[in-house]
């Protein structure tokens, strides 16, 4: 049981894991998406909607980010 750690603590960690994803999701929309998915259907559709245009790039990585949240 020396891995146990409480329920507060592991959402604290993944709060901030959160936190940090969402921020470089607003300055460079892809690496946040990134970071979560990897290189899967996630990762192109943002660089697609950041080539037509860096507003949708955010709205998506964003939306992906909070709504799939786990």
């Amino acid at each position: 049981m020396s891995d146990y750690q409480p329920f507060l603590e592991r959402r604290q960690r993944d709060d901030g894991n959160l936190c940090c994803q969402v921020l470089l999701a607003i300055i460079c929309p892809p690496i946040g998406v990134y970071l979560r998915y990897g290189c899967g259907i996630e990762f192109w559709i943002c660089i697609l909607l950041s080539i037509l245009g860096y507003v949708p790039g955010i709205i998506y990585s964003v939306y992906i980010l909070t709504v799939n949240n786990y």
